[in-house]
């Protein structure tokens, strides 16, 4: 009789062990960190976000580059600072702007597939994507270990059955490649939501023409 309820809990653990292992890990706020290559250029995003809104923070050759949204697509703010140049710009896109963005941005579809790897520590899974307007495709890589508000970044791929970890996205129009290093709950420091004081406000047309695109 001992031999049997050993041999129950031993079973009991073992499965206990099996499910906290494969449990989903689910972010509600926090940082995540990401590698990315756009036009050529290669650098580090942190993307702070909560559960309304999120904040990519990004440093292409001498100038930071902070992106803000909510999550219901109502708000884009673009903030541009180059020390080197003494120079704080940001432009918050009007309704119209936004609006234009929208239609603008592609239609991805998800086609999902039977090939897995590791990437980053996480469980992934490989997912075919297509836009329907360009009719161009991506591979993209997206795991189910984890589960997190849509950001700014991911904001095209909600219906990709998992979170994506390794995938193209689009900034303002361009394609960005980018791959999740990390993830974590710490929060943002505070002030990473707003505007900073000191930054010039100027029109998206006339941050696109400095470049800002």
């Amino acid at each position: 009789m001992n031999i049997k309820f050993s041999k129950i809990a031993l079973g009991l653990a073992f499965t206990a062990i099996a499910f906290s292992a494969s449990a989903q890990k689910k972010y509600t706020q926090g940082t995540i960190t990401y590698s990315a290559s756009a036009n050529g250029q290669e650098g580090e995003s942190k993307v702070y976000f909560t559960t309304d809104s999120s904040v990519s923070v990004a440093q292409y050759g001498p100038a930071n580059v902070k992106l803000l949204i909510n999550t219901k697509g109502t708000y884009f703010a673009v903030l541009l600072d180059v020390p080197v140049a003494s120079m704080k710009k940001v432009a918050v896109l009007t309704p119209d702007e936004i609006e234009q963005g929208l239609a603008a941005a592609p239609k991805l579809t998800f086609t999902a597939g039977t090939e897995t790897k590791q990437i980053s520590g996480f469980n992934c899974k490989k997912v075919t994507v297509k836009d329907t307007k360009s009719g161009s495709t991506y591979t993209a890589w997206v795991t189910n270990d984890i589960s997190a508000p849509v950001n700014i970044l991911t904001r095209f791929f909600a219906d990709a059955g998992g979170f994506p970890v390794q995938f193209t996205t689009f900034q303002m129009g361009q394609p960005v490649d980018v791959t999740l290093k990390s993830i974590t709950d710490e929060r943002a420091p505070a002030g990473t939501f707003g505007i900073p004081a000191g930054f010039e406000k100027i029109s998206y047309d006339d941050l696109k023409a400095m470049g800002g695109k």
